[in-house]
């Protein structure tokens, strides 16, 4: 199996083989969180207005999402793993729509299989991954905005790596790391609560749930569901 990693809007448009897009802070924690408290499914979209429209057509009930960090206008939640804490969720369908994450597994076209990782599902993503036997895995850094690189993100893919190549890195030391990268900061300005200081800390637990995210295409939509 070769594994080859990528970064950013570009390496998603490139990523072949079985995809792994990497979103830590904090689409993809927000997804795990979201199915682990019981959605039914997650709507993936690139664009603000798909999400709504989706919303309005009854496809979903909550939308869920950023731009810039922040909750778009019409939007019930931001794109934070603490927030989906504190709404209703059992049973629901969410739509999300962010600027790196699900930015990242619309664009990656040429994928065979898709999985939004990030650190919360790191080992589970990393064994179905090796559950499908894929010849080729690209694992996509996806950055902030999906244009710049970021320390969470490169840091998370590593470690996928690491993990379907069968070592065990240390989830502390690599949590250390991401801790003393320039993203961290943002949790813990007062003049950003969008950025909510427990997003932080719920994005670093590493490897706590026993499922991975991985996406299908259903009737157009691309559909976000645990992968057990």
């Amino acid at each position: 199996m070769e594994i080859r990693i990528e970064s950013l809007i570009e390496g998603a448009r490139r990523a072949r083989g079985t995809v792994v897009i990497v979103d830590v802070f904090r689409a993809f924690t927000t997804a795990a969180i979201a199915l682990a408290r019981g959605a039914r499914q997650i709507v993936m979209v690139a664009e603000l207005d798909e999400a709504l429209a989706l919303q309005e057509g009854g496809v979903g009930e909550i939308c869920v999402g950023e731009v810039n960090g922040i909750r778009p206008e019409g939007f019930d939640f931001g794109n934070s793993p603490f927030e989906m804490t504190q709404a209703s969720l059992e049973g629901k369908v969410v739509i999300q729509s962010t600027r790196a994450g699900t930015t990242g597994v619309t664009a990656a076209t040429q994928a065979e299989a898709v999985y939004g990782a990030s650190f919360v599902v790191a080992n589970a993503t990393a064994r179905a991954v090796l559950e499908d036997s894929p010849s080729y895995v690209t694992v996509v850094a996806m950055g902030w905005n999906a244009r710049v690189r970021t320390d969470e993100d490169e840091q998370c893919a590593l470690y996928l790596r690491n993990l379907m190549q069968g070592r065990r890195p240390d989830p502390e030391a690599v949590r250390k790391l991401v801790l003393e990268s320039g993203e961290v900061a943002k949790f813990r300005d007062p003049g950003q609560p969008h950025f909510h200081p427990e997003d932080l800390d719920m994005a670093l637990e590493i490897d706590k749930y026993d499922f991975a995210v991985r996406m299908v295409r259903e009737d157009g939509l691309l559909i976000a569901r645990r992968h057990e």
